[in-house]
């Protein structure tokens, strides 16, 4: 069982890293597929809302799918959309050719989001402690992998369409070949009965039980409002780092005057910390819960946004990017991971919701920051990331298991998920 739990880990890894050098490699070849299709800056930016419905649709359609069929049969058909979907906006000529490319995209891109994190649930559970970060630092590896083979082709000389088509090639052969290796729902089950339990280190009670089939159903009836909860953090989360990504490099050349090239080291940094804190997240988790990950993570989230937003020197605005990043790393991982184990049989269709509106928040970051800088100056913007992080400090304990679903008797519930060492969901 071990063996096929390595194997699976190593398959989910795989798909984490192709999913971002598939977006990655989107967004490198960016500005050349703008110049095919003939459109402006204002027209793009419209037609990345598609790319965001269309996975927003996606993540809504495979949650519930990964549940009913098991992540073995979904994840790999998603992987394969994905991939596929990366070669169209290189073939657009026009603006309405790259509106259905990029929903296409998104909405391949979506199906996998949650697919992949869903099977990542069933690993970790497997595994009996927290792995849910690394998947996600993986992720952010892909992208950097994106980069720089995307500079290298470009370099060369190659086309948008050559290139990115070569890559849905790649990336189909590689979405196929690691599927044997994913969990089929009768594995995912035994890793699920035989991952240790959170308290004493035993096996858990088998899930078939009839006192165990009644505290799920319990469980089950009081997860939506929790879940739901969960996704407003993941919202809030999700904003300040899309805040990030779309505006650190223009707040610190505008506000802080800094040339060009070193502006652009406000998103390395933050990237930076972001991947080599989900590469660590995992240790701390295991030792203190995600409670602590994602209360002493966004708070000090907030407090790197702080050096942001009142710094008059570039150094510290650079060191306040990179501490946003290390605070923000570890929180999205804790909440798909809480989500996915507060009910095994519906952990696709929780990951969905919470994925989801963390999307659109995502999404609306950067949009909100700036409307705002039409009233006050782009570094007062970021007050809003610093108070929804400061929120998300405050609302961590409900990332807890409620008590009714945490029962002491050992026969009677369902088995603990293995984030609940110290601190439980």
């Amino acid at each position: 069982m071990q063996r096929t739990l390595r194997a699976a880990r190593a398959a989910t890894f795989a798909y984490f890293a192709l999913n971002g050098f598939v977006l990655g490699m989107w967004v490198v070849h960016i500005p050349a597929i703008e110049q095919r299709a003939g459109i402006s800056h204002a027209v793009l930016g419209s037609l990345l809302l598609l790319l965001g419905a269309g996975a927003f649709a996606g993540m809504q359609l495979v949650g519930p799918l990964a549940d009913r069929f098991g992540a073995r049969r979904v994840v790999p058909v998603s992987a394969a959309l994905c991939a596929a979907a990366v070669a169209l906006p290189g073939t657009a000529t026009s603006g309405w050719a790259l509106g259905a490319a990029l929903l296409v995209l998104g909405f391949g891109n979506g199906c996998l989001d949650v697919g992949m994190n869903a099977h990542a649930v069933q690993v970790e559970r497997g595994y009996g402690r927290p792995v849910m970060s690394s998947f996600h630092a993986v992720f952010s590896l892909g992208g950097v992998a994106a980069s720089l083979v995307g500079a290298r082709t470009l370099g060369w000389g190659w086309s948008a369409p050559a290139t990115l088509s070569g890559t849905a090639g790649v990336c189909l052969v590689a979405a196929l070949l690691v599927a044997p290796a994913l969990l089929p729902r009768q594995q995912a089950a035994t890793a699920e009965a035989q991952a240790p339990d959170a308290d004493t280190g035993a096996p858990a009670p088998d899930a078939a039980g009839t006192g165990t089939v009644a505290a799920a159903k319990r469980t089950r009836r009081r997860v939506p409002g929790r879940i739901w909860l969960l996704a407003a953090l993941a919202l809030m989360v999700m904003l300040s780092e899309g805040a990030a990504n779309d505006w650190s490099v223009l707040a610190t050349r505008d506000v802080l005057h800094a040339s060009p090239a070193t502006a652009a080291f406000a998103y390395g940094c933050f990237a930076t910390a972001m991947t080599a804190g989900r590469l660590l997240t995992d240790r701390v988790a295991g030792r203190f819960g995600p409670v602590a990950v994602v209360r002493w993570g966004a708070g000090t989230a907030a407090v790197g946004m702080v050096a942001v937003v009142c710094s008059p020197w570039i150094a510290l605005a650079l060191v306040g990017w990179t501490v946003f990043g290390i605070g923000l790393s570890g929180c999205v991982p804790q909440l798909f991971s809480v989500a996915g184990h507060a009910d095994h049989e519906a952990a696709g269709a929780n990951v969905s919701r919470v994925a989801g509106l963390g999307y659109l928040g995502m999404l609306a970051g950067p949009a909100a920051i700036g409307a705002l800088t039409r009233i006050v100056p782009l570094n007062v913007a970021f007050l809003l990331p610093l108070l929804l992080c400061a929120v998300a400090a405050a609302a961590a304990g409900s990332l807890r298991t409620p008590p009714e679903a945490a029962t002491p008797d050992r026969t009677a519930q369902a088995p603990a998920a293995p984030a609940t060492r110290t601190a439980a969901p």
